[in-house]
């Protein structure tokens, strides 16, 4: 484990402030999770994602970094870089690098299938945590057999899965296997998205099914049990964001792709304090869309009173050292059992 401890004092304080300007307003003005779609470029074309479609350019390198300033001065605590996929810029270990010296969580996610291609032990001494998207839609499953090799870059892999409606009998075999090899899962379903087909699962069906393996794999599943057991009834909000590939801010949603503001020329804070951005979280709030986009809705869930500590579980667990970090340690001795079972159940 490299970066889990790096945060300051400073910067958990004043995310409990912003979380508790929240509360007192009773609304997510002050968000603390962003997602940086830092590129378009993809190497897949999954059926129920419409992001490979996207003809927004990016930044280069100087506008990613004033992007990146604008976020760490802001009440984000957390930054995942996402695409796309990251890996395809060509200057990503110098947007690491600049991420280190900000007093933020970072972690980015990929659907690579060859990681040996991209120089993976420089990356990930940047990174507090890495999620590797696997399943269907990525035909990339085999990904699950070099689980063990990721798990010996020295810090927290997560395997993020997206079920579609035809997946769920196949999810226990992907989650057995993070379990065996010490990595987390964050299990969503396959979001409906403009020109796309509609893969979305049944919710009483994925629900109970991820709460099932949930309690069966402790501490593997990070997908917050308010989420599971509210997605028919719960609505987002805006804890969350996420940042188009120019700067361009999606707000309230990126459902909708509606943007607002850029953000190499407008301050972050600077605009959820403003008139306009009440105006989006109204419309988010009011929206009847419920599209369950699992950033908009389960984020929330990390700092919802009744509900943190069932999501932070998982997270407590690794900084204490119980059940997938003692997992991870015999994998990264190669001390580890790791059964192929996932790979019968899976065929």
């Amino acid at each position: 484990m490299k970066n889990l401890a790096k945060q300051s004092p400073k910067k958990y304080l004043n995310t409990a402030g912003y979380i508790a300007a929240n509360a007192w307003h009773n609304e997510a003005i002050y968000p603390f999770y962003a997602s940086y779609k830092v590129t378009h470029r993809c190497n897949f074309r999954c059926k129920f994602c419409n992001v490979w479609m996207e003809k927004t350019p990016d930044l280069d390198t100087d506008g990613v970094k004033k992007v990146i300033d604008n976020i760490a001065n802001s009440s984000i605590h957390v930054l995942s870089l996402e695409g796309g996929d990251p890996l395809l810029r060509e200057d990503l270990g110098e947007i690491l690098r600049h991420i280190s010296t900000k007093d933020m969580q970072v972690f980015i996610t990929t659907s690579e299938r060859d990681f040996s291609k991209y120089p993976m032990e420089e990356y990930t001494r940047y990174l507090d945590y890495l999620h590797i998207s696997v399943d269907e839609g990525h035909r990339n499953l085999y990904a699950l057999d070099k689980l063990p090799e990721f798990i010996k870059w020295g810090i927290p892999i997560t395997i993020q899965i997206v079920v579609t409606k035809d997946d769920i009998p196949a999810l226990k075999a992907k989650i057995k296997r993070c379990y065996e090899c010490g990595a987390k899962a964050v299990v969503m379903p396959a979001v409906h998205l403009d020109d796309t087909k509609d893969y979305f699962p049944d919710t009483g069906e994925f629900s109970s099914e991820v709460l099932r393996l949930r309690r069966k794999y402790r501490n593997t599943i990070i997908t917050p049990v308010g989420y599971l057991k509210g997605m028919d009834t719960i609505h987002c909000d805006a804890s969350s964001i996420i940042i188009d590939s120019n700067g361009d801010l999606f707000y309230p949603c990126r459902t909708k792709a509606e943007k607002a503001v850029n953000l190499t020329e407008v301050k972050l804070l600077d605009f959820v304090r403003s008139e306009q951005a009440r105006r989006g979280r109204k419309a988010m709030a009011e929206c009847d869309r419920h599209c369950l986009w699992y950033q908009y809705y389960a984020t929330q869930y990390y700092t919802n009173p009744r509900h943190a500590m069932s999501s932070l579980m998982p997270y407590i667990a690794e900084r204490l050292g119980f059940g997938t970090a003692r997992r991870r340690k015999r994998v990264m001795e190669g001390n580890a059992l790791v059964s192929s079972e996932w790979r019968e159940e899976q065929l």
